[in-house]
């Protein structure tokens, strides 16, 4: 760590940007203050903590970037890589694109990680991804000495929340940077901001309630992995009709629970996702009659036709993620015409 410091001059995130807010205020690096919602289930809160979608945006010449980073001692899961669960995800602005650059590798509950070195000395536009499954609350980035170092603002546009189960999360994604919110961002450039529970995305009223309360321009529900067929058919139209009541015009769009891997032999697994599927069809459809502007991507070909797209026969790998990717993106580029 002294080397380290005596390489690089250090700046705190707090001087740059962060991006990936559901509500901008403290703490700075919490998704959301639960302390504004003290009715949210115990579980929801402790994952809002999790910095999943967060990411800090900068410009530097430096040809060298690090980073120091502290989370909790929490140790990754065993469908997540070290880096996903609580590294860093380096990307970089090449010919108008954000392109991957390094990654920061997770050591101790306080890392010291170089991101990308040996690079020219242009100035760098630089998007660097927080992890997805751990609360952080400390970073900051190096750059070697005499090197600029300033904030980005934002550069992406609009807002749009996704609300949604661990795969929303980012699980098994194996960069924080290829968690399906992420990669929506840079393909489209608008705003896509992470609100995933792992387990715990069950449409409860508290919820519902505070989605409504957020400044968003549409919202994505990948919220039906979790709830039970009973949760979808008591739960979903209150969700809804929340969500419109306050956003009269923002789109609101629906995604059918992948379909589990293991449920293909599982009886008992491949029944239950269609009765979550099925439900939550019906919900729509009869909402629709009343909800102008609202949608709903069907489960067919979210994961590919090859079975080869998850970790563990429910979380989606990167081909996975890259697939639903496919499926979702033209919908919501149709939808969202902003």
């Amino acid at each position: 760590m002294a080397q380290e410091q005596a390489i690089f001059t250090y700046k705190g995130a707090e001087e740059l940007t962060l991006i990936g807010k559901a509500v901008h205020r403290e703490p700075f690096y919490h998704r959301v203050d639960t302390a504004d919602y003290p009715e949210l289930p115990k579980q929801v809160k402790s994952l809002l903590t999790h910095s999943a979608g967060l990411a800090i945006t900068f410009k530097t010449n430096s040809p060298t970037i690090a980073a120091k980073w502290c989370t909790s001692p929490r140790r990754s899961s065993a469908n997540m890589t070290a880096i996903a669960f609580e590294g860093l995800d380096l990307y970089i602005k090449k010919d108008g694109f954000w392109q991957y650059a390094g990654v920061g590798q997770y050591g101790d509950s306080c890392s010291t990680s170089i991101l990308a070195s040996h690079m020219d000395d242009t100035e760098k536009e630089c998007l660097l991804y927080l992890p997805l499954y751990d609360e952080i609350s400390e970073v900051e980035i190096g750059v070697t000495p005499g090197s600029s170092l300033s904030a980005l603002k934002n550069p992406f546009k609009k807002k749009i929340i996704v609300y949604g189960s661990s795969i929303v999360q980012g699980a098994s994604a194996s960069r924080p940077g290829l968690a399906y919110p992420a990669r929506l961002s840079r393909e489209t450039g608008w705003n896509f901001v992470n609100l995933g529970l792992s387990g715990s995305a069950k449409m409860e009223k508290s919820v519902a309630n505070m989605l409504s309360t957020m400044d968003a321009d549409a919202f994505v529900l990948d919220c039906i992995p979790n709830a039970s067929p009973q949760e979808i058919k008591e739960r979903t139209a209150y969700l809804i009709k929340s969500i419109r009541q306050s956003h009269p015009e923002a789109p609101i769009v629906m995604i059918q629970t992948i379909i589990r891997e293991h449920g293909y032999f599982n009886q008992q697994v491949g029944r239950h996702v269609k009765e979550q599927n099925e439900m939550v069809a019906q919900q729509v459809k009869a909402l629709s009659t009343e909800v102008d502007n609202l949608y709903l991507i069907t489960a067919e070909d979210l994961l590919g036709n090859d079975h080869e797209g998850t970790t563990d026969g429910t979380h989606p790998n990167d081909l996975g993620f890259d697939r639903m990717l496919r499926k979702i993106q033209p919908t919501l580029m149709d939808v969202l015409k902003f």
